[in-house]
């Protein structure tokens, strides 16, 4: 062999060992890309799940059983292997019970809720049929991917359930002023409506005259008033909510101590009427 022949096959070589290196160099930044990301990823799961736990307990859901930890793509499952036992006798099934095929182990048992994979049938010297595991590449960047587009899509719905748990049961697409004017004026004309049934117990003389002017004066607007009070802070109330929502107290006073008193009146004017 010349020289040259010599010099091109080092060359050659060093090539290769250059290719070699810069291939090491770019696998391990992969590698480290995919860390980070995975690191990334679990802190942002953590996070979602934090801020879930919070929305069910202001909502009053019970926390769901914990679940398996979260394990990256890769990752090796911890445990020793299960050894499945054939029906009636007790004796091992399976591959470790194949004719020839002392001391290998049963497929590991699948827990509940996980996927079963088909496993492809192979035949062996051991015994036809016996199923035969087969390898799957797994892409851990694809499998990243598909856990941040989960990710968002969690991102979203928490989103929309933050806005649905910032509405009130009562009247939810209303303005806090239209749905305190509403809850006050209905207990107001609940009030109006024991004054005419106290007017018919006065009218057969059941009810006198003072207790009569007394509970249309201030009872049943002060009973109107605080029932109003109350609906708005229970089914007024939104789940989660920062301070406390406005009840608008001077305004629901001000509508019960006159609805009250105007059904008397408009009662009045109408007997009158008819008259």
């Amino acid at each position: 062999m010349s020289f040259e022949e010599y010099a091109a096959l080092a060359r050659q070589l060093a090539e290769q060992h250059r290719a070699g290196e810069q291939h090491v160099a770019a696998e391990s930044e992969r590698r480290r890309d995919l860390h980070a990301a995975t690191d990334s990823l679990h802190q942002r799961l953590t996070a979602q799940g934090h801020r879930l736990d919070q929305l069910g307990r202001a909502i009053g859901i019970d926390q769901p059983p914990p679940g398996p930890p979260y394990a990256p793509p890769g990752a090796a499952v911890s445990g020793p292997p299960a050894t499945a036992h054939g029906p009636g006798d007790g004796g091992p099934a399976g591959a470790a019970g194949a004719p020839g095929r002392a001391g290998v182990e049963a497929y590991p048992q699948v827990a509940a809720g996980e996927t079963r994979l088909a496993l492809p049938t192979a035949v062996s010297p051991a015994g036809a049929g016996v199923p035969a595991q087969r390898a799957v590449a797994v892409d851990p960047a694809v499998e990243l991917e598909l856990a941040r587009r989960m990710a968002d899509e969690a991102d979203r719905h928490g989103h929309q359930a933050e806005l649905l748990a910032q509405r009130p049961a009562l009247l939810p697409t209303w303005s806090p002023l239209a749905r305190a004017v509403a809850v006050y004026a209905g207990c107001g004309a609940a009030g109006g409506v024991l004054v005419l049934t106290l007017v018919l117990a006065s009218g057969v003389g059941l009810v006198d005259g003072f207790t009569l002017g007394a509970w249309i004066c201030a009872g049943l607007p002060a009973v109107a008033f605080f029932g109003g009070y109350l609906v708005l802070g229970r089914w007024g109330r939104p789940a989660i909510v920062a301070g406390t929502p406005p009840r608008y107290l001077p305004l629901g006073f001000l509508i019960c101590f006159l609805l009250v008193p105007m059904a008397y009146c408009a009662y009045l004017l109408l007997v009158r009427g008819l008259r």
